[in-house]
């Protein structure tokens, strides 16, 4: 049997598909392709994928389409690459707020894209696995909060939910799943953000400032972000996992376990 990543490429182009599957298979990934939506629809029915590289630019369904029903659907947790011919920034950030791990434009090197699924499939791997998420299980809950990693939302200890920008929610699945780990501020950009561009420490320190915020996280005694001097920030808080909003609301003294 074959054990290798599994990646499905889904671009209208035949000769974009053909050289992709070349080079990708050459370089140890089992590769298959879609024309379109339909056929990468009828492609998830049937088999297995571990990413899947999706063109932004297609006729019928586009690429920000398909990955939003991709989000929405049962293959939620499937990595999404995406492709775009388009330099526009506002294309970039509408497909990572729909749930893309990353993206590349085009043209761009094989090479690259090659790094580029290895890094997502790297991290989308760095789950705890007593925190792996299912469908069961899509709750994770720390402190008076609860963080519903389908609709990304973040629920209060009386129930009401706070709003989340993408990149809000981001970098708080982030430290949810690496807690009690101390990160750098580039490791977070790494796992936040991917190899984009444009990005810089000073951005997570501001990121960071606005979730806390989010949090009701007092700055000076943070009880959730701490910041570690020299190194970067930590998740101080336990995590565990929900089954059901209808465990929530609690009170801060059951958080704390009185």
């Amino acid at each position: 049997m074959d054990h290798s990543d599994h990646v499905l490429i889904v671009d209208d182009d035949r000769e974009i598909r053909d050289l992709l599957s070349s080079y990708l298979g050459r370089n140890g990934l089992r590769v298959s392709v879609a024309a379109d939506g339909r056929q990468m629809r009828a492609f998830l029915e049937t088999d297995r994928v571990d990413l899947v590289v999706l063109d932004v630019m297609m006729p019928g369904d586009d690429g920000l389409v398909l990955c939003r029903d991709l989000r929405a659907g049962k293959h939620k947790t499937v990595p999404v690459l995406m492709l775009t011919a388009r330099s526009d920034e506002t294309d970039r950030i509408v497909g990572l707020e729909m749930g893309a791990d990353d993206y590349l434009v085009k043209p761009f090197a094989a090479r690259e894209l090659l790094a580029r699924i290895k890094a997502v499939l790297r991290r989308t791997r760095m789950l705890p696995p007593n925190l792996q998420v299912t469908e069961a299980a899509r709750l994770l809950a720390f402190g008076t909060w609860q963080l519903d990693t389908t609709t990304r939302q973040l629920i209060d200890g009386s129930g009401t939910v706070v709003p989340l920008s993408g990149a809000e929610y981001r970098l708080l699945r982030v430290l949810l799943d690496h807690p009690r780990r101390v990160l750098s501020r580039d490791q977070l950009l790494n796992l936040t953000q991917g190899r984009e561009a444009e990005l810089f420490d000073r951005s997570i320190d501001l990121l960071v400032s606005r979730l806390r915020q989010r949090l009701r996280d007092d700055a000076r005694e943070p009880a959730y972000i701490k910041t570690v001097r020299s190194e970067g920030y930590v998740f101080a808080m336990p995590i565990t996992i929900a089954q059901a909003r209808d465990e929530w609301p609690i009170t801060a003294a059951q958080a704390r376990g009185e």
